[in-house]
């Protein structure tokens, strides 16, 4: 099949549980620099989060033929990623270590000079580094889904298994701390 690509997530399941399992590879591919980029808000250290992506796949497939194809299948394999890291988390026995790629914040701006860009880059990654360390991890977490994997109230309310106007109200009040913690930041880096 050469349209394979412009298949839904959830045709891609119907076709693996109706037995064509190689098709599995598929949502690996779609999946999978996507769930590497959300452990990174978590955990620190690359290995773990290579290993913890693949368990991530093993588990889905292990449960794909249990995944309801009327509901949304990034919905299903973020949740279960989003289970897998708090493991990771509480495994490491840490609060909360965010790895955040600056890019994710950051337009690529043009220096003249390659020390200032990387100084200004520098910076910027401390102060969200920073910033997203002092949020509460129910903030911090909707935040991230919401603000750096791009994804909806709904489908954060799927992932997390939270009311959508609980999501809202996390978001909301992440955004107003965040506010005045880089507000304070900036007097702190001013002075």
């Amino acid at each position: 099949m050469d349209d394979l690509p412009s298949l839904t997530d959830e045709q891609i399941v119907l076709l693996i549980q109706g037995g064509d399992k190689e098709k599995y590879g598929l949502l690996m591919t779609r999946y999978d620099k996507k769930l590497s980029r959300y452990g990174r808000k978590f955990l620190s250290e690359k290995e773990n989060i290579e290993d913890i992506v693949q368990d991530v796949f093993i588990s889905a497939f292990q449960n794909i033929n249990n995944f309801d194809t009327s509901l949304k299948f990034s919905s299903w394999i973020y949740r279960i990623a989003h289970n897998a890291f708090v493991n990771g988390l509480k495994r490491q026995q840490r609060s909360a270590v965010l790895g955040l790629d600056l890019d994710t914040f950051v337009s690529h701006m043009t220096y003249e000079d390659p020390a200032v860009e990387e100084r200004d880059h520098e910076i910027m990654k401390k102060m969200i580094d920073q910033g997203l360390e002092k949020l509460t991890p129910k903030c911090r977490e909707v935040i991230i889904l919401h603000y750096l994997e791009g994804l909806s109230y709904k489908e954060i309310s799927d992932i997390l298994q939270i009311p959508t106007g609980t999501v809202a109200v996390r978001v909301l009040r992440g955004k107003d701390a965040l506010r005045k913690i880089y507000k304070k930041m900036n007097m702190d880096y001013e002075q």
